[in-house]
């Protein structure tokens, strides 16, 4: 699906409104993938907006699904490039209201530190640590940096 979700929207529009509701933690990785494989294949700069879309999604599988997939980040066209952008877009959603996507945005956040230690510092610097969730996102995102 994700091979060919970028040129049609029926396949597009199935991984995101009906594999996100399956149960299985595989089937919901394989989403992941097809998620960057349909960034990949139309374009990690033009893909801002599904991006962004898909992240404030209600579903926790389709938020999950972009900041698993597109892992590392910076080692995406644009993102490498950009890698400011891949840690604003996932510093937004320190605060998550699931666990499960907040876990994968520290974990992505902690890939792109060991690149980029200095920019990941300088975000982290900026969190409010006595908010619960930002503390968790703090500790995975932090692990290799202080």
């Amino acid at each position: 699906m994700g091979l060919i979700a970028h040129k049609y929207k029926e396949a597009y529009n199935y991984l995101k409104n009906n594999v996100n509701k399956n149960t299985l933690w595989q089937v919901q990785e394989f989403l992941a993938m097809a998620f960057d494989n349909y960034c990949k294949n139309n374009g990690y700069e033009k893909s801002l907006k599904i991006i962004d879309e898909w992240l404030n999604n209600k579903n926790e599988n389709n938020r999950r699904a972009v900041t698993e997939g597109l892992r590392i980040w910076t080692k995406r066209p644009y993102f490498e490039d950009n890698p400011e952008e891949a840690i604003k877009i996932l510093s937004k959603h320190k605060t998550d209201e699931s666990k499960y996507v907040r876990k994968s945005v520290g974990n992505a956040l902690k890939d792109i530190s060991k690149t980029y230690p200095e920019l990941i510092k300088k975000e982290l610097k900026k969190w409010k640590l006595e908010i619960k969730e930002v503390k968790q996102v703090h500790k995975l995102a932090s692990k290799f940096i202080e």
